[in-house]
């Protein structure tokens, strides 16, 4: 039997709710409880229930007796009665509150150890509650104030659950849980920073300063303060999360005090422009030296410290361009990628915008020449950028810092510090002797260092013969460069260590996962993973995130070009293996992430012995998004070597992410490379037309729709020489879509039937369900609503069957545009919040702002104009840094509609106004007719008629030359005005 405490007064046996009797024989059974398996004598049960009234004595035997009958048929409980007085005999874990209070004790025991199984002991235990403890009970006529309330446990076990949570990344559940207790007691200020550390986790930025403010209201009424962690949430809250990329402060930093007091003075001083340009030669430790500037500034830019590496002079890379550049700041500042604009000049203003107002300091690592740095420079006067060069920048690029190698104390120092004052005692001639084969340099110290604590054998003086005796190669330098070290180091490796770093010096990219490094030498992931950390460990590598390395440009310079390989091909062998895992990989990781596509990959036409293994989508697309610039360098790579199929193939698999995350740079540059590859090669058939398929869709989305149109349509004719149905079938889209956007939708509609025939021919069903979508779209613009509301709901269900998220909130999207032009308003409705939960779901504001439009378009068709106002608004909102012109022109024409139906003449012209430029600029001739249309109504009822005439003749020539049944209301609308709009 199970008593239940934990809200009101319950009892279950077996499946069926026991009845407990009257009020007074529930107290009984409570005080029972209360004292499970202790006896409580018959005066005591009197003294708490009646409050000692004797004449009430009599009646416990009585109601003892009916609880036993109620309980005749559980074998589990019994009341007892003993010398002195009623036991309940029951199991205590049968009890809601004993089974509460041991879940949360065992989950406090484990909690440090075991989090995960805490999480599960206290998600049991807060589940228990049903309301407020005895809820329906008079806690006077049980005890009154002897009585332990559990309310209290229940609060802390809420609060350590949402923390437990919190710390595992599960804010949406720490938040759905707080919300209800907040908002029941808002002066609850451990929960109230819970809530609104989750609503932070979730974006909810606005959230979490309400909470704070009802929070302190609540405190107010007391006479209390917010808190300390309270007060530094909401600042969070309305700055947003700091910005950070550095890596860690380097261990034994010593020295370089007048180069930081430099630093330190720059950002300091107020300026327009605040920079420092540290340049010196290779491993004189420029790196170093501004992430130690950056850590002891942190106080100094609270608002963020990022770090983006230029690859001015890294071996195999081409420096970063501006634009590149541009982007990963943007993207470290918070910007979702899909947000970040096309162009280097909105990318740069969208750069600046997030600055200011903010102390954020950058650091721009490894520039190649003041003109990559000059864009990337804070114009904000709060902020700082540092940066590391290995030639000396210009005046107007900051104050000048030239790093020198170490002087001898430092040097000395240095190494000191790195390897532990024990084993150097009465050694000093000896260090002296080690730093200066070092050059004095810093990067080379570390690496003598590094070898000579792995081998805590040594005397310092072997370690200074090897110094002096170090070779064979290069026999002829002075070591002026460290490069002394370096050698020695190396050569104290054994085979499998040598050749893994020599292959390192050649990789085409700037890192490599532990997998990747597998194929690359052509070992074991367990044997590589314990070469690179040997590597690690003697810093000839540096880890830049779990299992993935990367080597210093001065150690990638004398890995590529001094030790010698053991064969003629090592290097050529090598990458090919590595191109090989890559393309594999890559193949895998689009599969899964993107499971339409699947018949549309090209095939694979190589092997890897060691694959990347995906156990969601999520492991698939984090794979791609961490190896983007190595895929990019590796395509690069593989037109060097001449291996045409490696280098359209990867191209052709990068094209779905690089649409997705708008890098349109990246994706444009790989897909013209294999173009020109396989365009020159007589047996890359198939190779040709999955690359102009790509180019074609590249140019669409950059608004180059006439060569869009071009290259879709030499697709088309390469899939039909293929016999490739369900090529020819995307070609036949890609066509479609251009033919639309420039107007001619009577051929749009062609080619998407044809698709859908091909699509349904070959049974791809994500294919079906996108023409389908789309030729919704097109016969809701002719007037065919009914027809364009059955190929939308056939549509949708497809799509949610192979969950392509973006293809159903796109279709749900059109869908509830043809039923609010058809009247079903809550139908239209119910459409768009899903698209719009859908599009939040994948951080995606340009599909939020479709939805949000939309649904404020529906209320303005039922009158709701307050309601419709709002949604565009929050529209606007959420669209304010999305470079979409489609969706900027829809947001000026529905804002325009609806402030035109509320009777804000002045405001629905300028918005129309605006969509008009727009429209134009683009060339969209369906917005552009809209827009005129729009215009000639306000400016006819503002009774500015000239003005007006030249839109009405505008908007039915266009309509008309669509094919759009609007061309015969505005004709009609126009004719029978009789004032000087005719």
């Amino acid at each position: 039997m199970e008593f239940l405490m934990l809200g009101p007064l319950e009892a279950w046996h077996g499946g069926d709710r026991v009845q407990l009797g009257d009020q007074q024989q529930r107290f009984v059974l409570v005080v029972l409880l209360l004292h499970a398996n202790r006896p409580v004598s018959t005066d005591r049960l009197t003294e708490i229930v009646w409050g000692g009234n004797q004449e009430r004595r009599g009646l416990v035997r009585g109601y003892i007796n009916k609880l036993r009958i109620a309980f005749r048929g559980a074998g589990d409980v019994a009341i007892e009665t003993t010398p002195t007085g009623y036991l309940l005999r029951v199991d205590e874990d049968r009890i809601d509150t004993a089974r509460f209070a041991r879940l949360r004790a065992e989950a406090e025991a484990v909690r440090a150890e075991d989090p995960r199984r805490a999480v599960e002991l206290l998600r049991v235990a807060v589940d228990l509650w049903r309301g407020r403890f005895l809820e329906d009970i008079d806690v006077d006529r049980v005890g009154g104030t002897e009585v332990m309330h559990p309310d209290d446990g229940y609060l802390d076990a809420v609060g350590d659950l949402a923390e437990l949570e919190l710390n595992a990344g599960d804010h949406r559940s720490a938040r759905d849980r707080l919300r209800p207790v907040v908002r029941a007691d808002p002066a609850r200020q451990r929960h109230a920073e819970l809530l609104m550390r989750a609503l932070i986790a979730g974006g909810d930025r606005v959230g979490a300063v309400r909470v704070f403010h009802g929070t302190k209201a609540a405190l107010a009424e007391e006479g209390v303060e917010p808190g300390t962690v309270l007060r530094k949430l909401v600042a969070r809250a309305e700055r947003g999360e700091p910005a950070g990329s550095l890596p860690s402060r380097p261990g034994g930093f010593t020295g370089r005090e007048a180069e930081l007091e430099v630093v330190e003075a720059v950002a300091a001083t107020p300026g327009e422009r605040r920079a420092v340009w540290v340049s010196g030669a290779p491993g004189v430790g420029k790196t170093g030296l501004a992430v130690e500037a950056a850590h002891r500034l942190r106080d100094r830019f609270p608002d963020g410290q990022l770090l983006v590496r230029l690859d001015g002079y890294t071996p195999n890379l081409a420096p970063v361009t501006v634009s590149d550049a541009l982007t990963r700041l943007l993207v470290e500042l918070g910007v979702p990628p899909e947000q970040v604009p096309a162009s280097v000049n909105r990318k740069f203003t969208l750069y600046q915008t997030e600055l200011y107002g903010t102390r954020t300091l950058v650091v721009l690592d490894n520039a190649h020449s003041p003109e990559q740095v000059r864009p990337l420079l804070p114009e904000a006067p709060g902020c700082l950028a540092v940066v590391t060069s290995r030639r000396v920048g210009e005046p107007d690029t900051g104050e000048q810092v030239r790093l020198a190698p170490l002087p001898a104390e430092d040097a000395f120092a240095l190494f000191r510090t790195l390897v532990g004052p024990s084993r150097l005692r009465g050694r000093s001639a000896d260090v002296t002797g080690v730093v200066k084969r070092c050059g004095h340099l810093p990067m080379p110290i570390r690496l003598a260092a590094a070898l000579f604590r792995r081998h805590d054998r040594w005397p310092l003086e072997h370690l200074l013969r090897l110094l002096e005796e170090s070779g064979p190669w290069r026999a002829d330098t002075s070591d002026e460069d460290g490069t002394a070290a370096v050698r020695v180091s190396y050569l104290q490796l054994d085979e499998p260590q040598r050749e893994l770093f020599r292959l390192f010096g050649h990789l085409p990219g700037p890192d490599l996962d532990v997998v990747g490094a597998a194929a690359l030498a052509a070992r074991d992931v367990t044997g590589v993973r314990a070469v690179l950390d040997d590597l690690h460990e003697v810093c000839l590598l540096e880890e830049v995130a779990p299992e993935r390395y990367r080597m210093l440009d001065p150690l990638k310079e004398f890995a590529a070009a001094e030790p010698p390989p053991t064969s003629p091909t090592e290097r050529a062998d090598a990458l090919l293996r590595l191109l090989d895992f890559y393309l594999v990989g890559l193949s895998g990781a689009v599969g899964t992430a993107y499971p339409f596509d699947r018949a549309h990959l090209p095939a694979v036409h190589r092997t890897s012995r060691v694959v990347p293994v995906f156990g969601d989508k999520h492991d698939a697309t984090a794979w791609i998004a961490a190896e983007r610039d190595n895929l990019v360098a590796a395509i690069r790579c593989a037109a060097g070597r001449d291996l045409p199929g490696h280098v359209w193939r990867l191209a052709v698999l990068t094209w779905r992410h690089f649409q997705t995350t708008s890098r349109f740079e990246d994706w444009v540059e790989t897909v013209e490379l294999a173009w020109q590859v396989v365009s020159a090669e007589p047996d890359e058939d198939h190779g040709r037309a999955h690359v102009l398929l790509r180019l074609a869709t590249a140019y669409d989305r950059l608004g180059r729709l006439d060569d869009a149109l071009g290259l879709a349509t030499r697709a088309l004719s390469a899939w039909e020489r293929l016999d490739d149905a369900p090529g020819e079938a995307s070609a036949l889209c890609s066509i479609a879509i251009s033919l639309m956007q420039l107007g001619r939708h009577a051929e749009a509609i062609e080619r998407f039937g044809a698709a859908l025939g091909k699509y349904e021919r070959c049974g791809d069903r994500r294919g079906q369900a996108h023409a389908l979508s789309m030729l919704g779209v097109l016969n809701e613009e002719r007037g065919h609503l009914d027809l364009a509301l059955r190929q939308h709901r056939a549509a949708v269900p497809v799509l949610r069957e192979v969950d392509h998220v973006h293809g159903l909130a796109h279709a749900l999207n059109n869908l509830g545009t043809v039923q609010q032009r058809l009247g079903l308003a809550d139908e239209a409705l119910v459409s768009h919040l899903e698209a719009y939960d859908l599009a939040a779901g994948l951080g995606d504001d340009c599909l939020a702002a479709y939805a949000l439009n939309y649904t404020g378009n529906v209320h303005r068709s039922q009158g709701r104009l307050a309601e419709a106002a709002h949604h565009h608004e929050r529209a606007r909102v959420v669209a304010a840094d999305v470079s979409n012109t489609d969706l900027r022109t829809r947001l000026y024409l529905d804002r325009a509609a609806t402030a035109q139906a509320g009777g804000d003449r002045v405001g629905a012209l300028r918005a129309y106004r605006a969509a008009l430029d727009l429209a134009t600029g683009a060339g969209n001739r369906g917005h552009g007719a809209r827009a005129h249309r729009g215009a000639a109504q306000v400016l006819h009822a503002l009774g500015q008629h000239t003005d007006a005439a030249g839109h009405w003749d505008a908007a039915e020539a266009e309509f008309a030359a669509l094919g759009q049944p609007e061309a015969d209301e505005v004709r009609a609308e126009h004719a029978a005005l009789t004032c000087g709009c005719r």
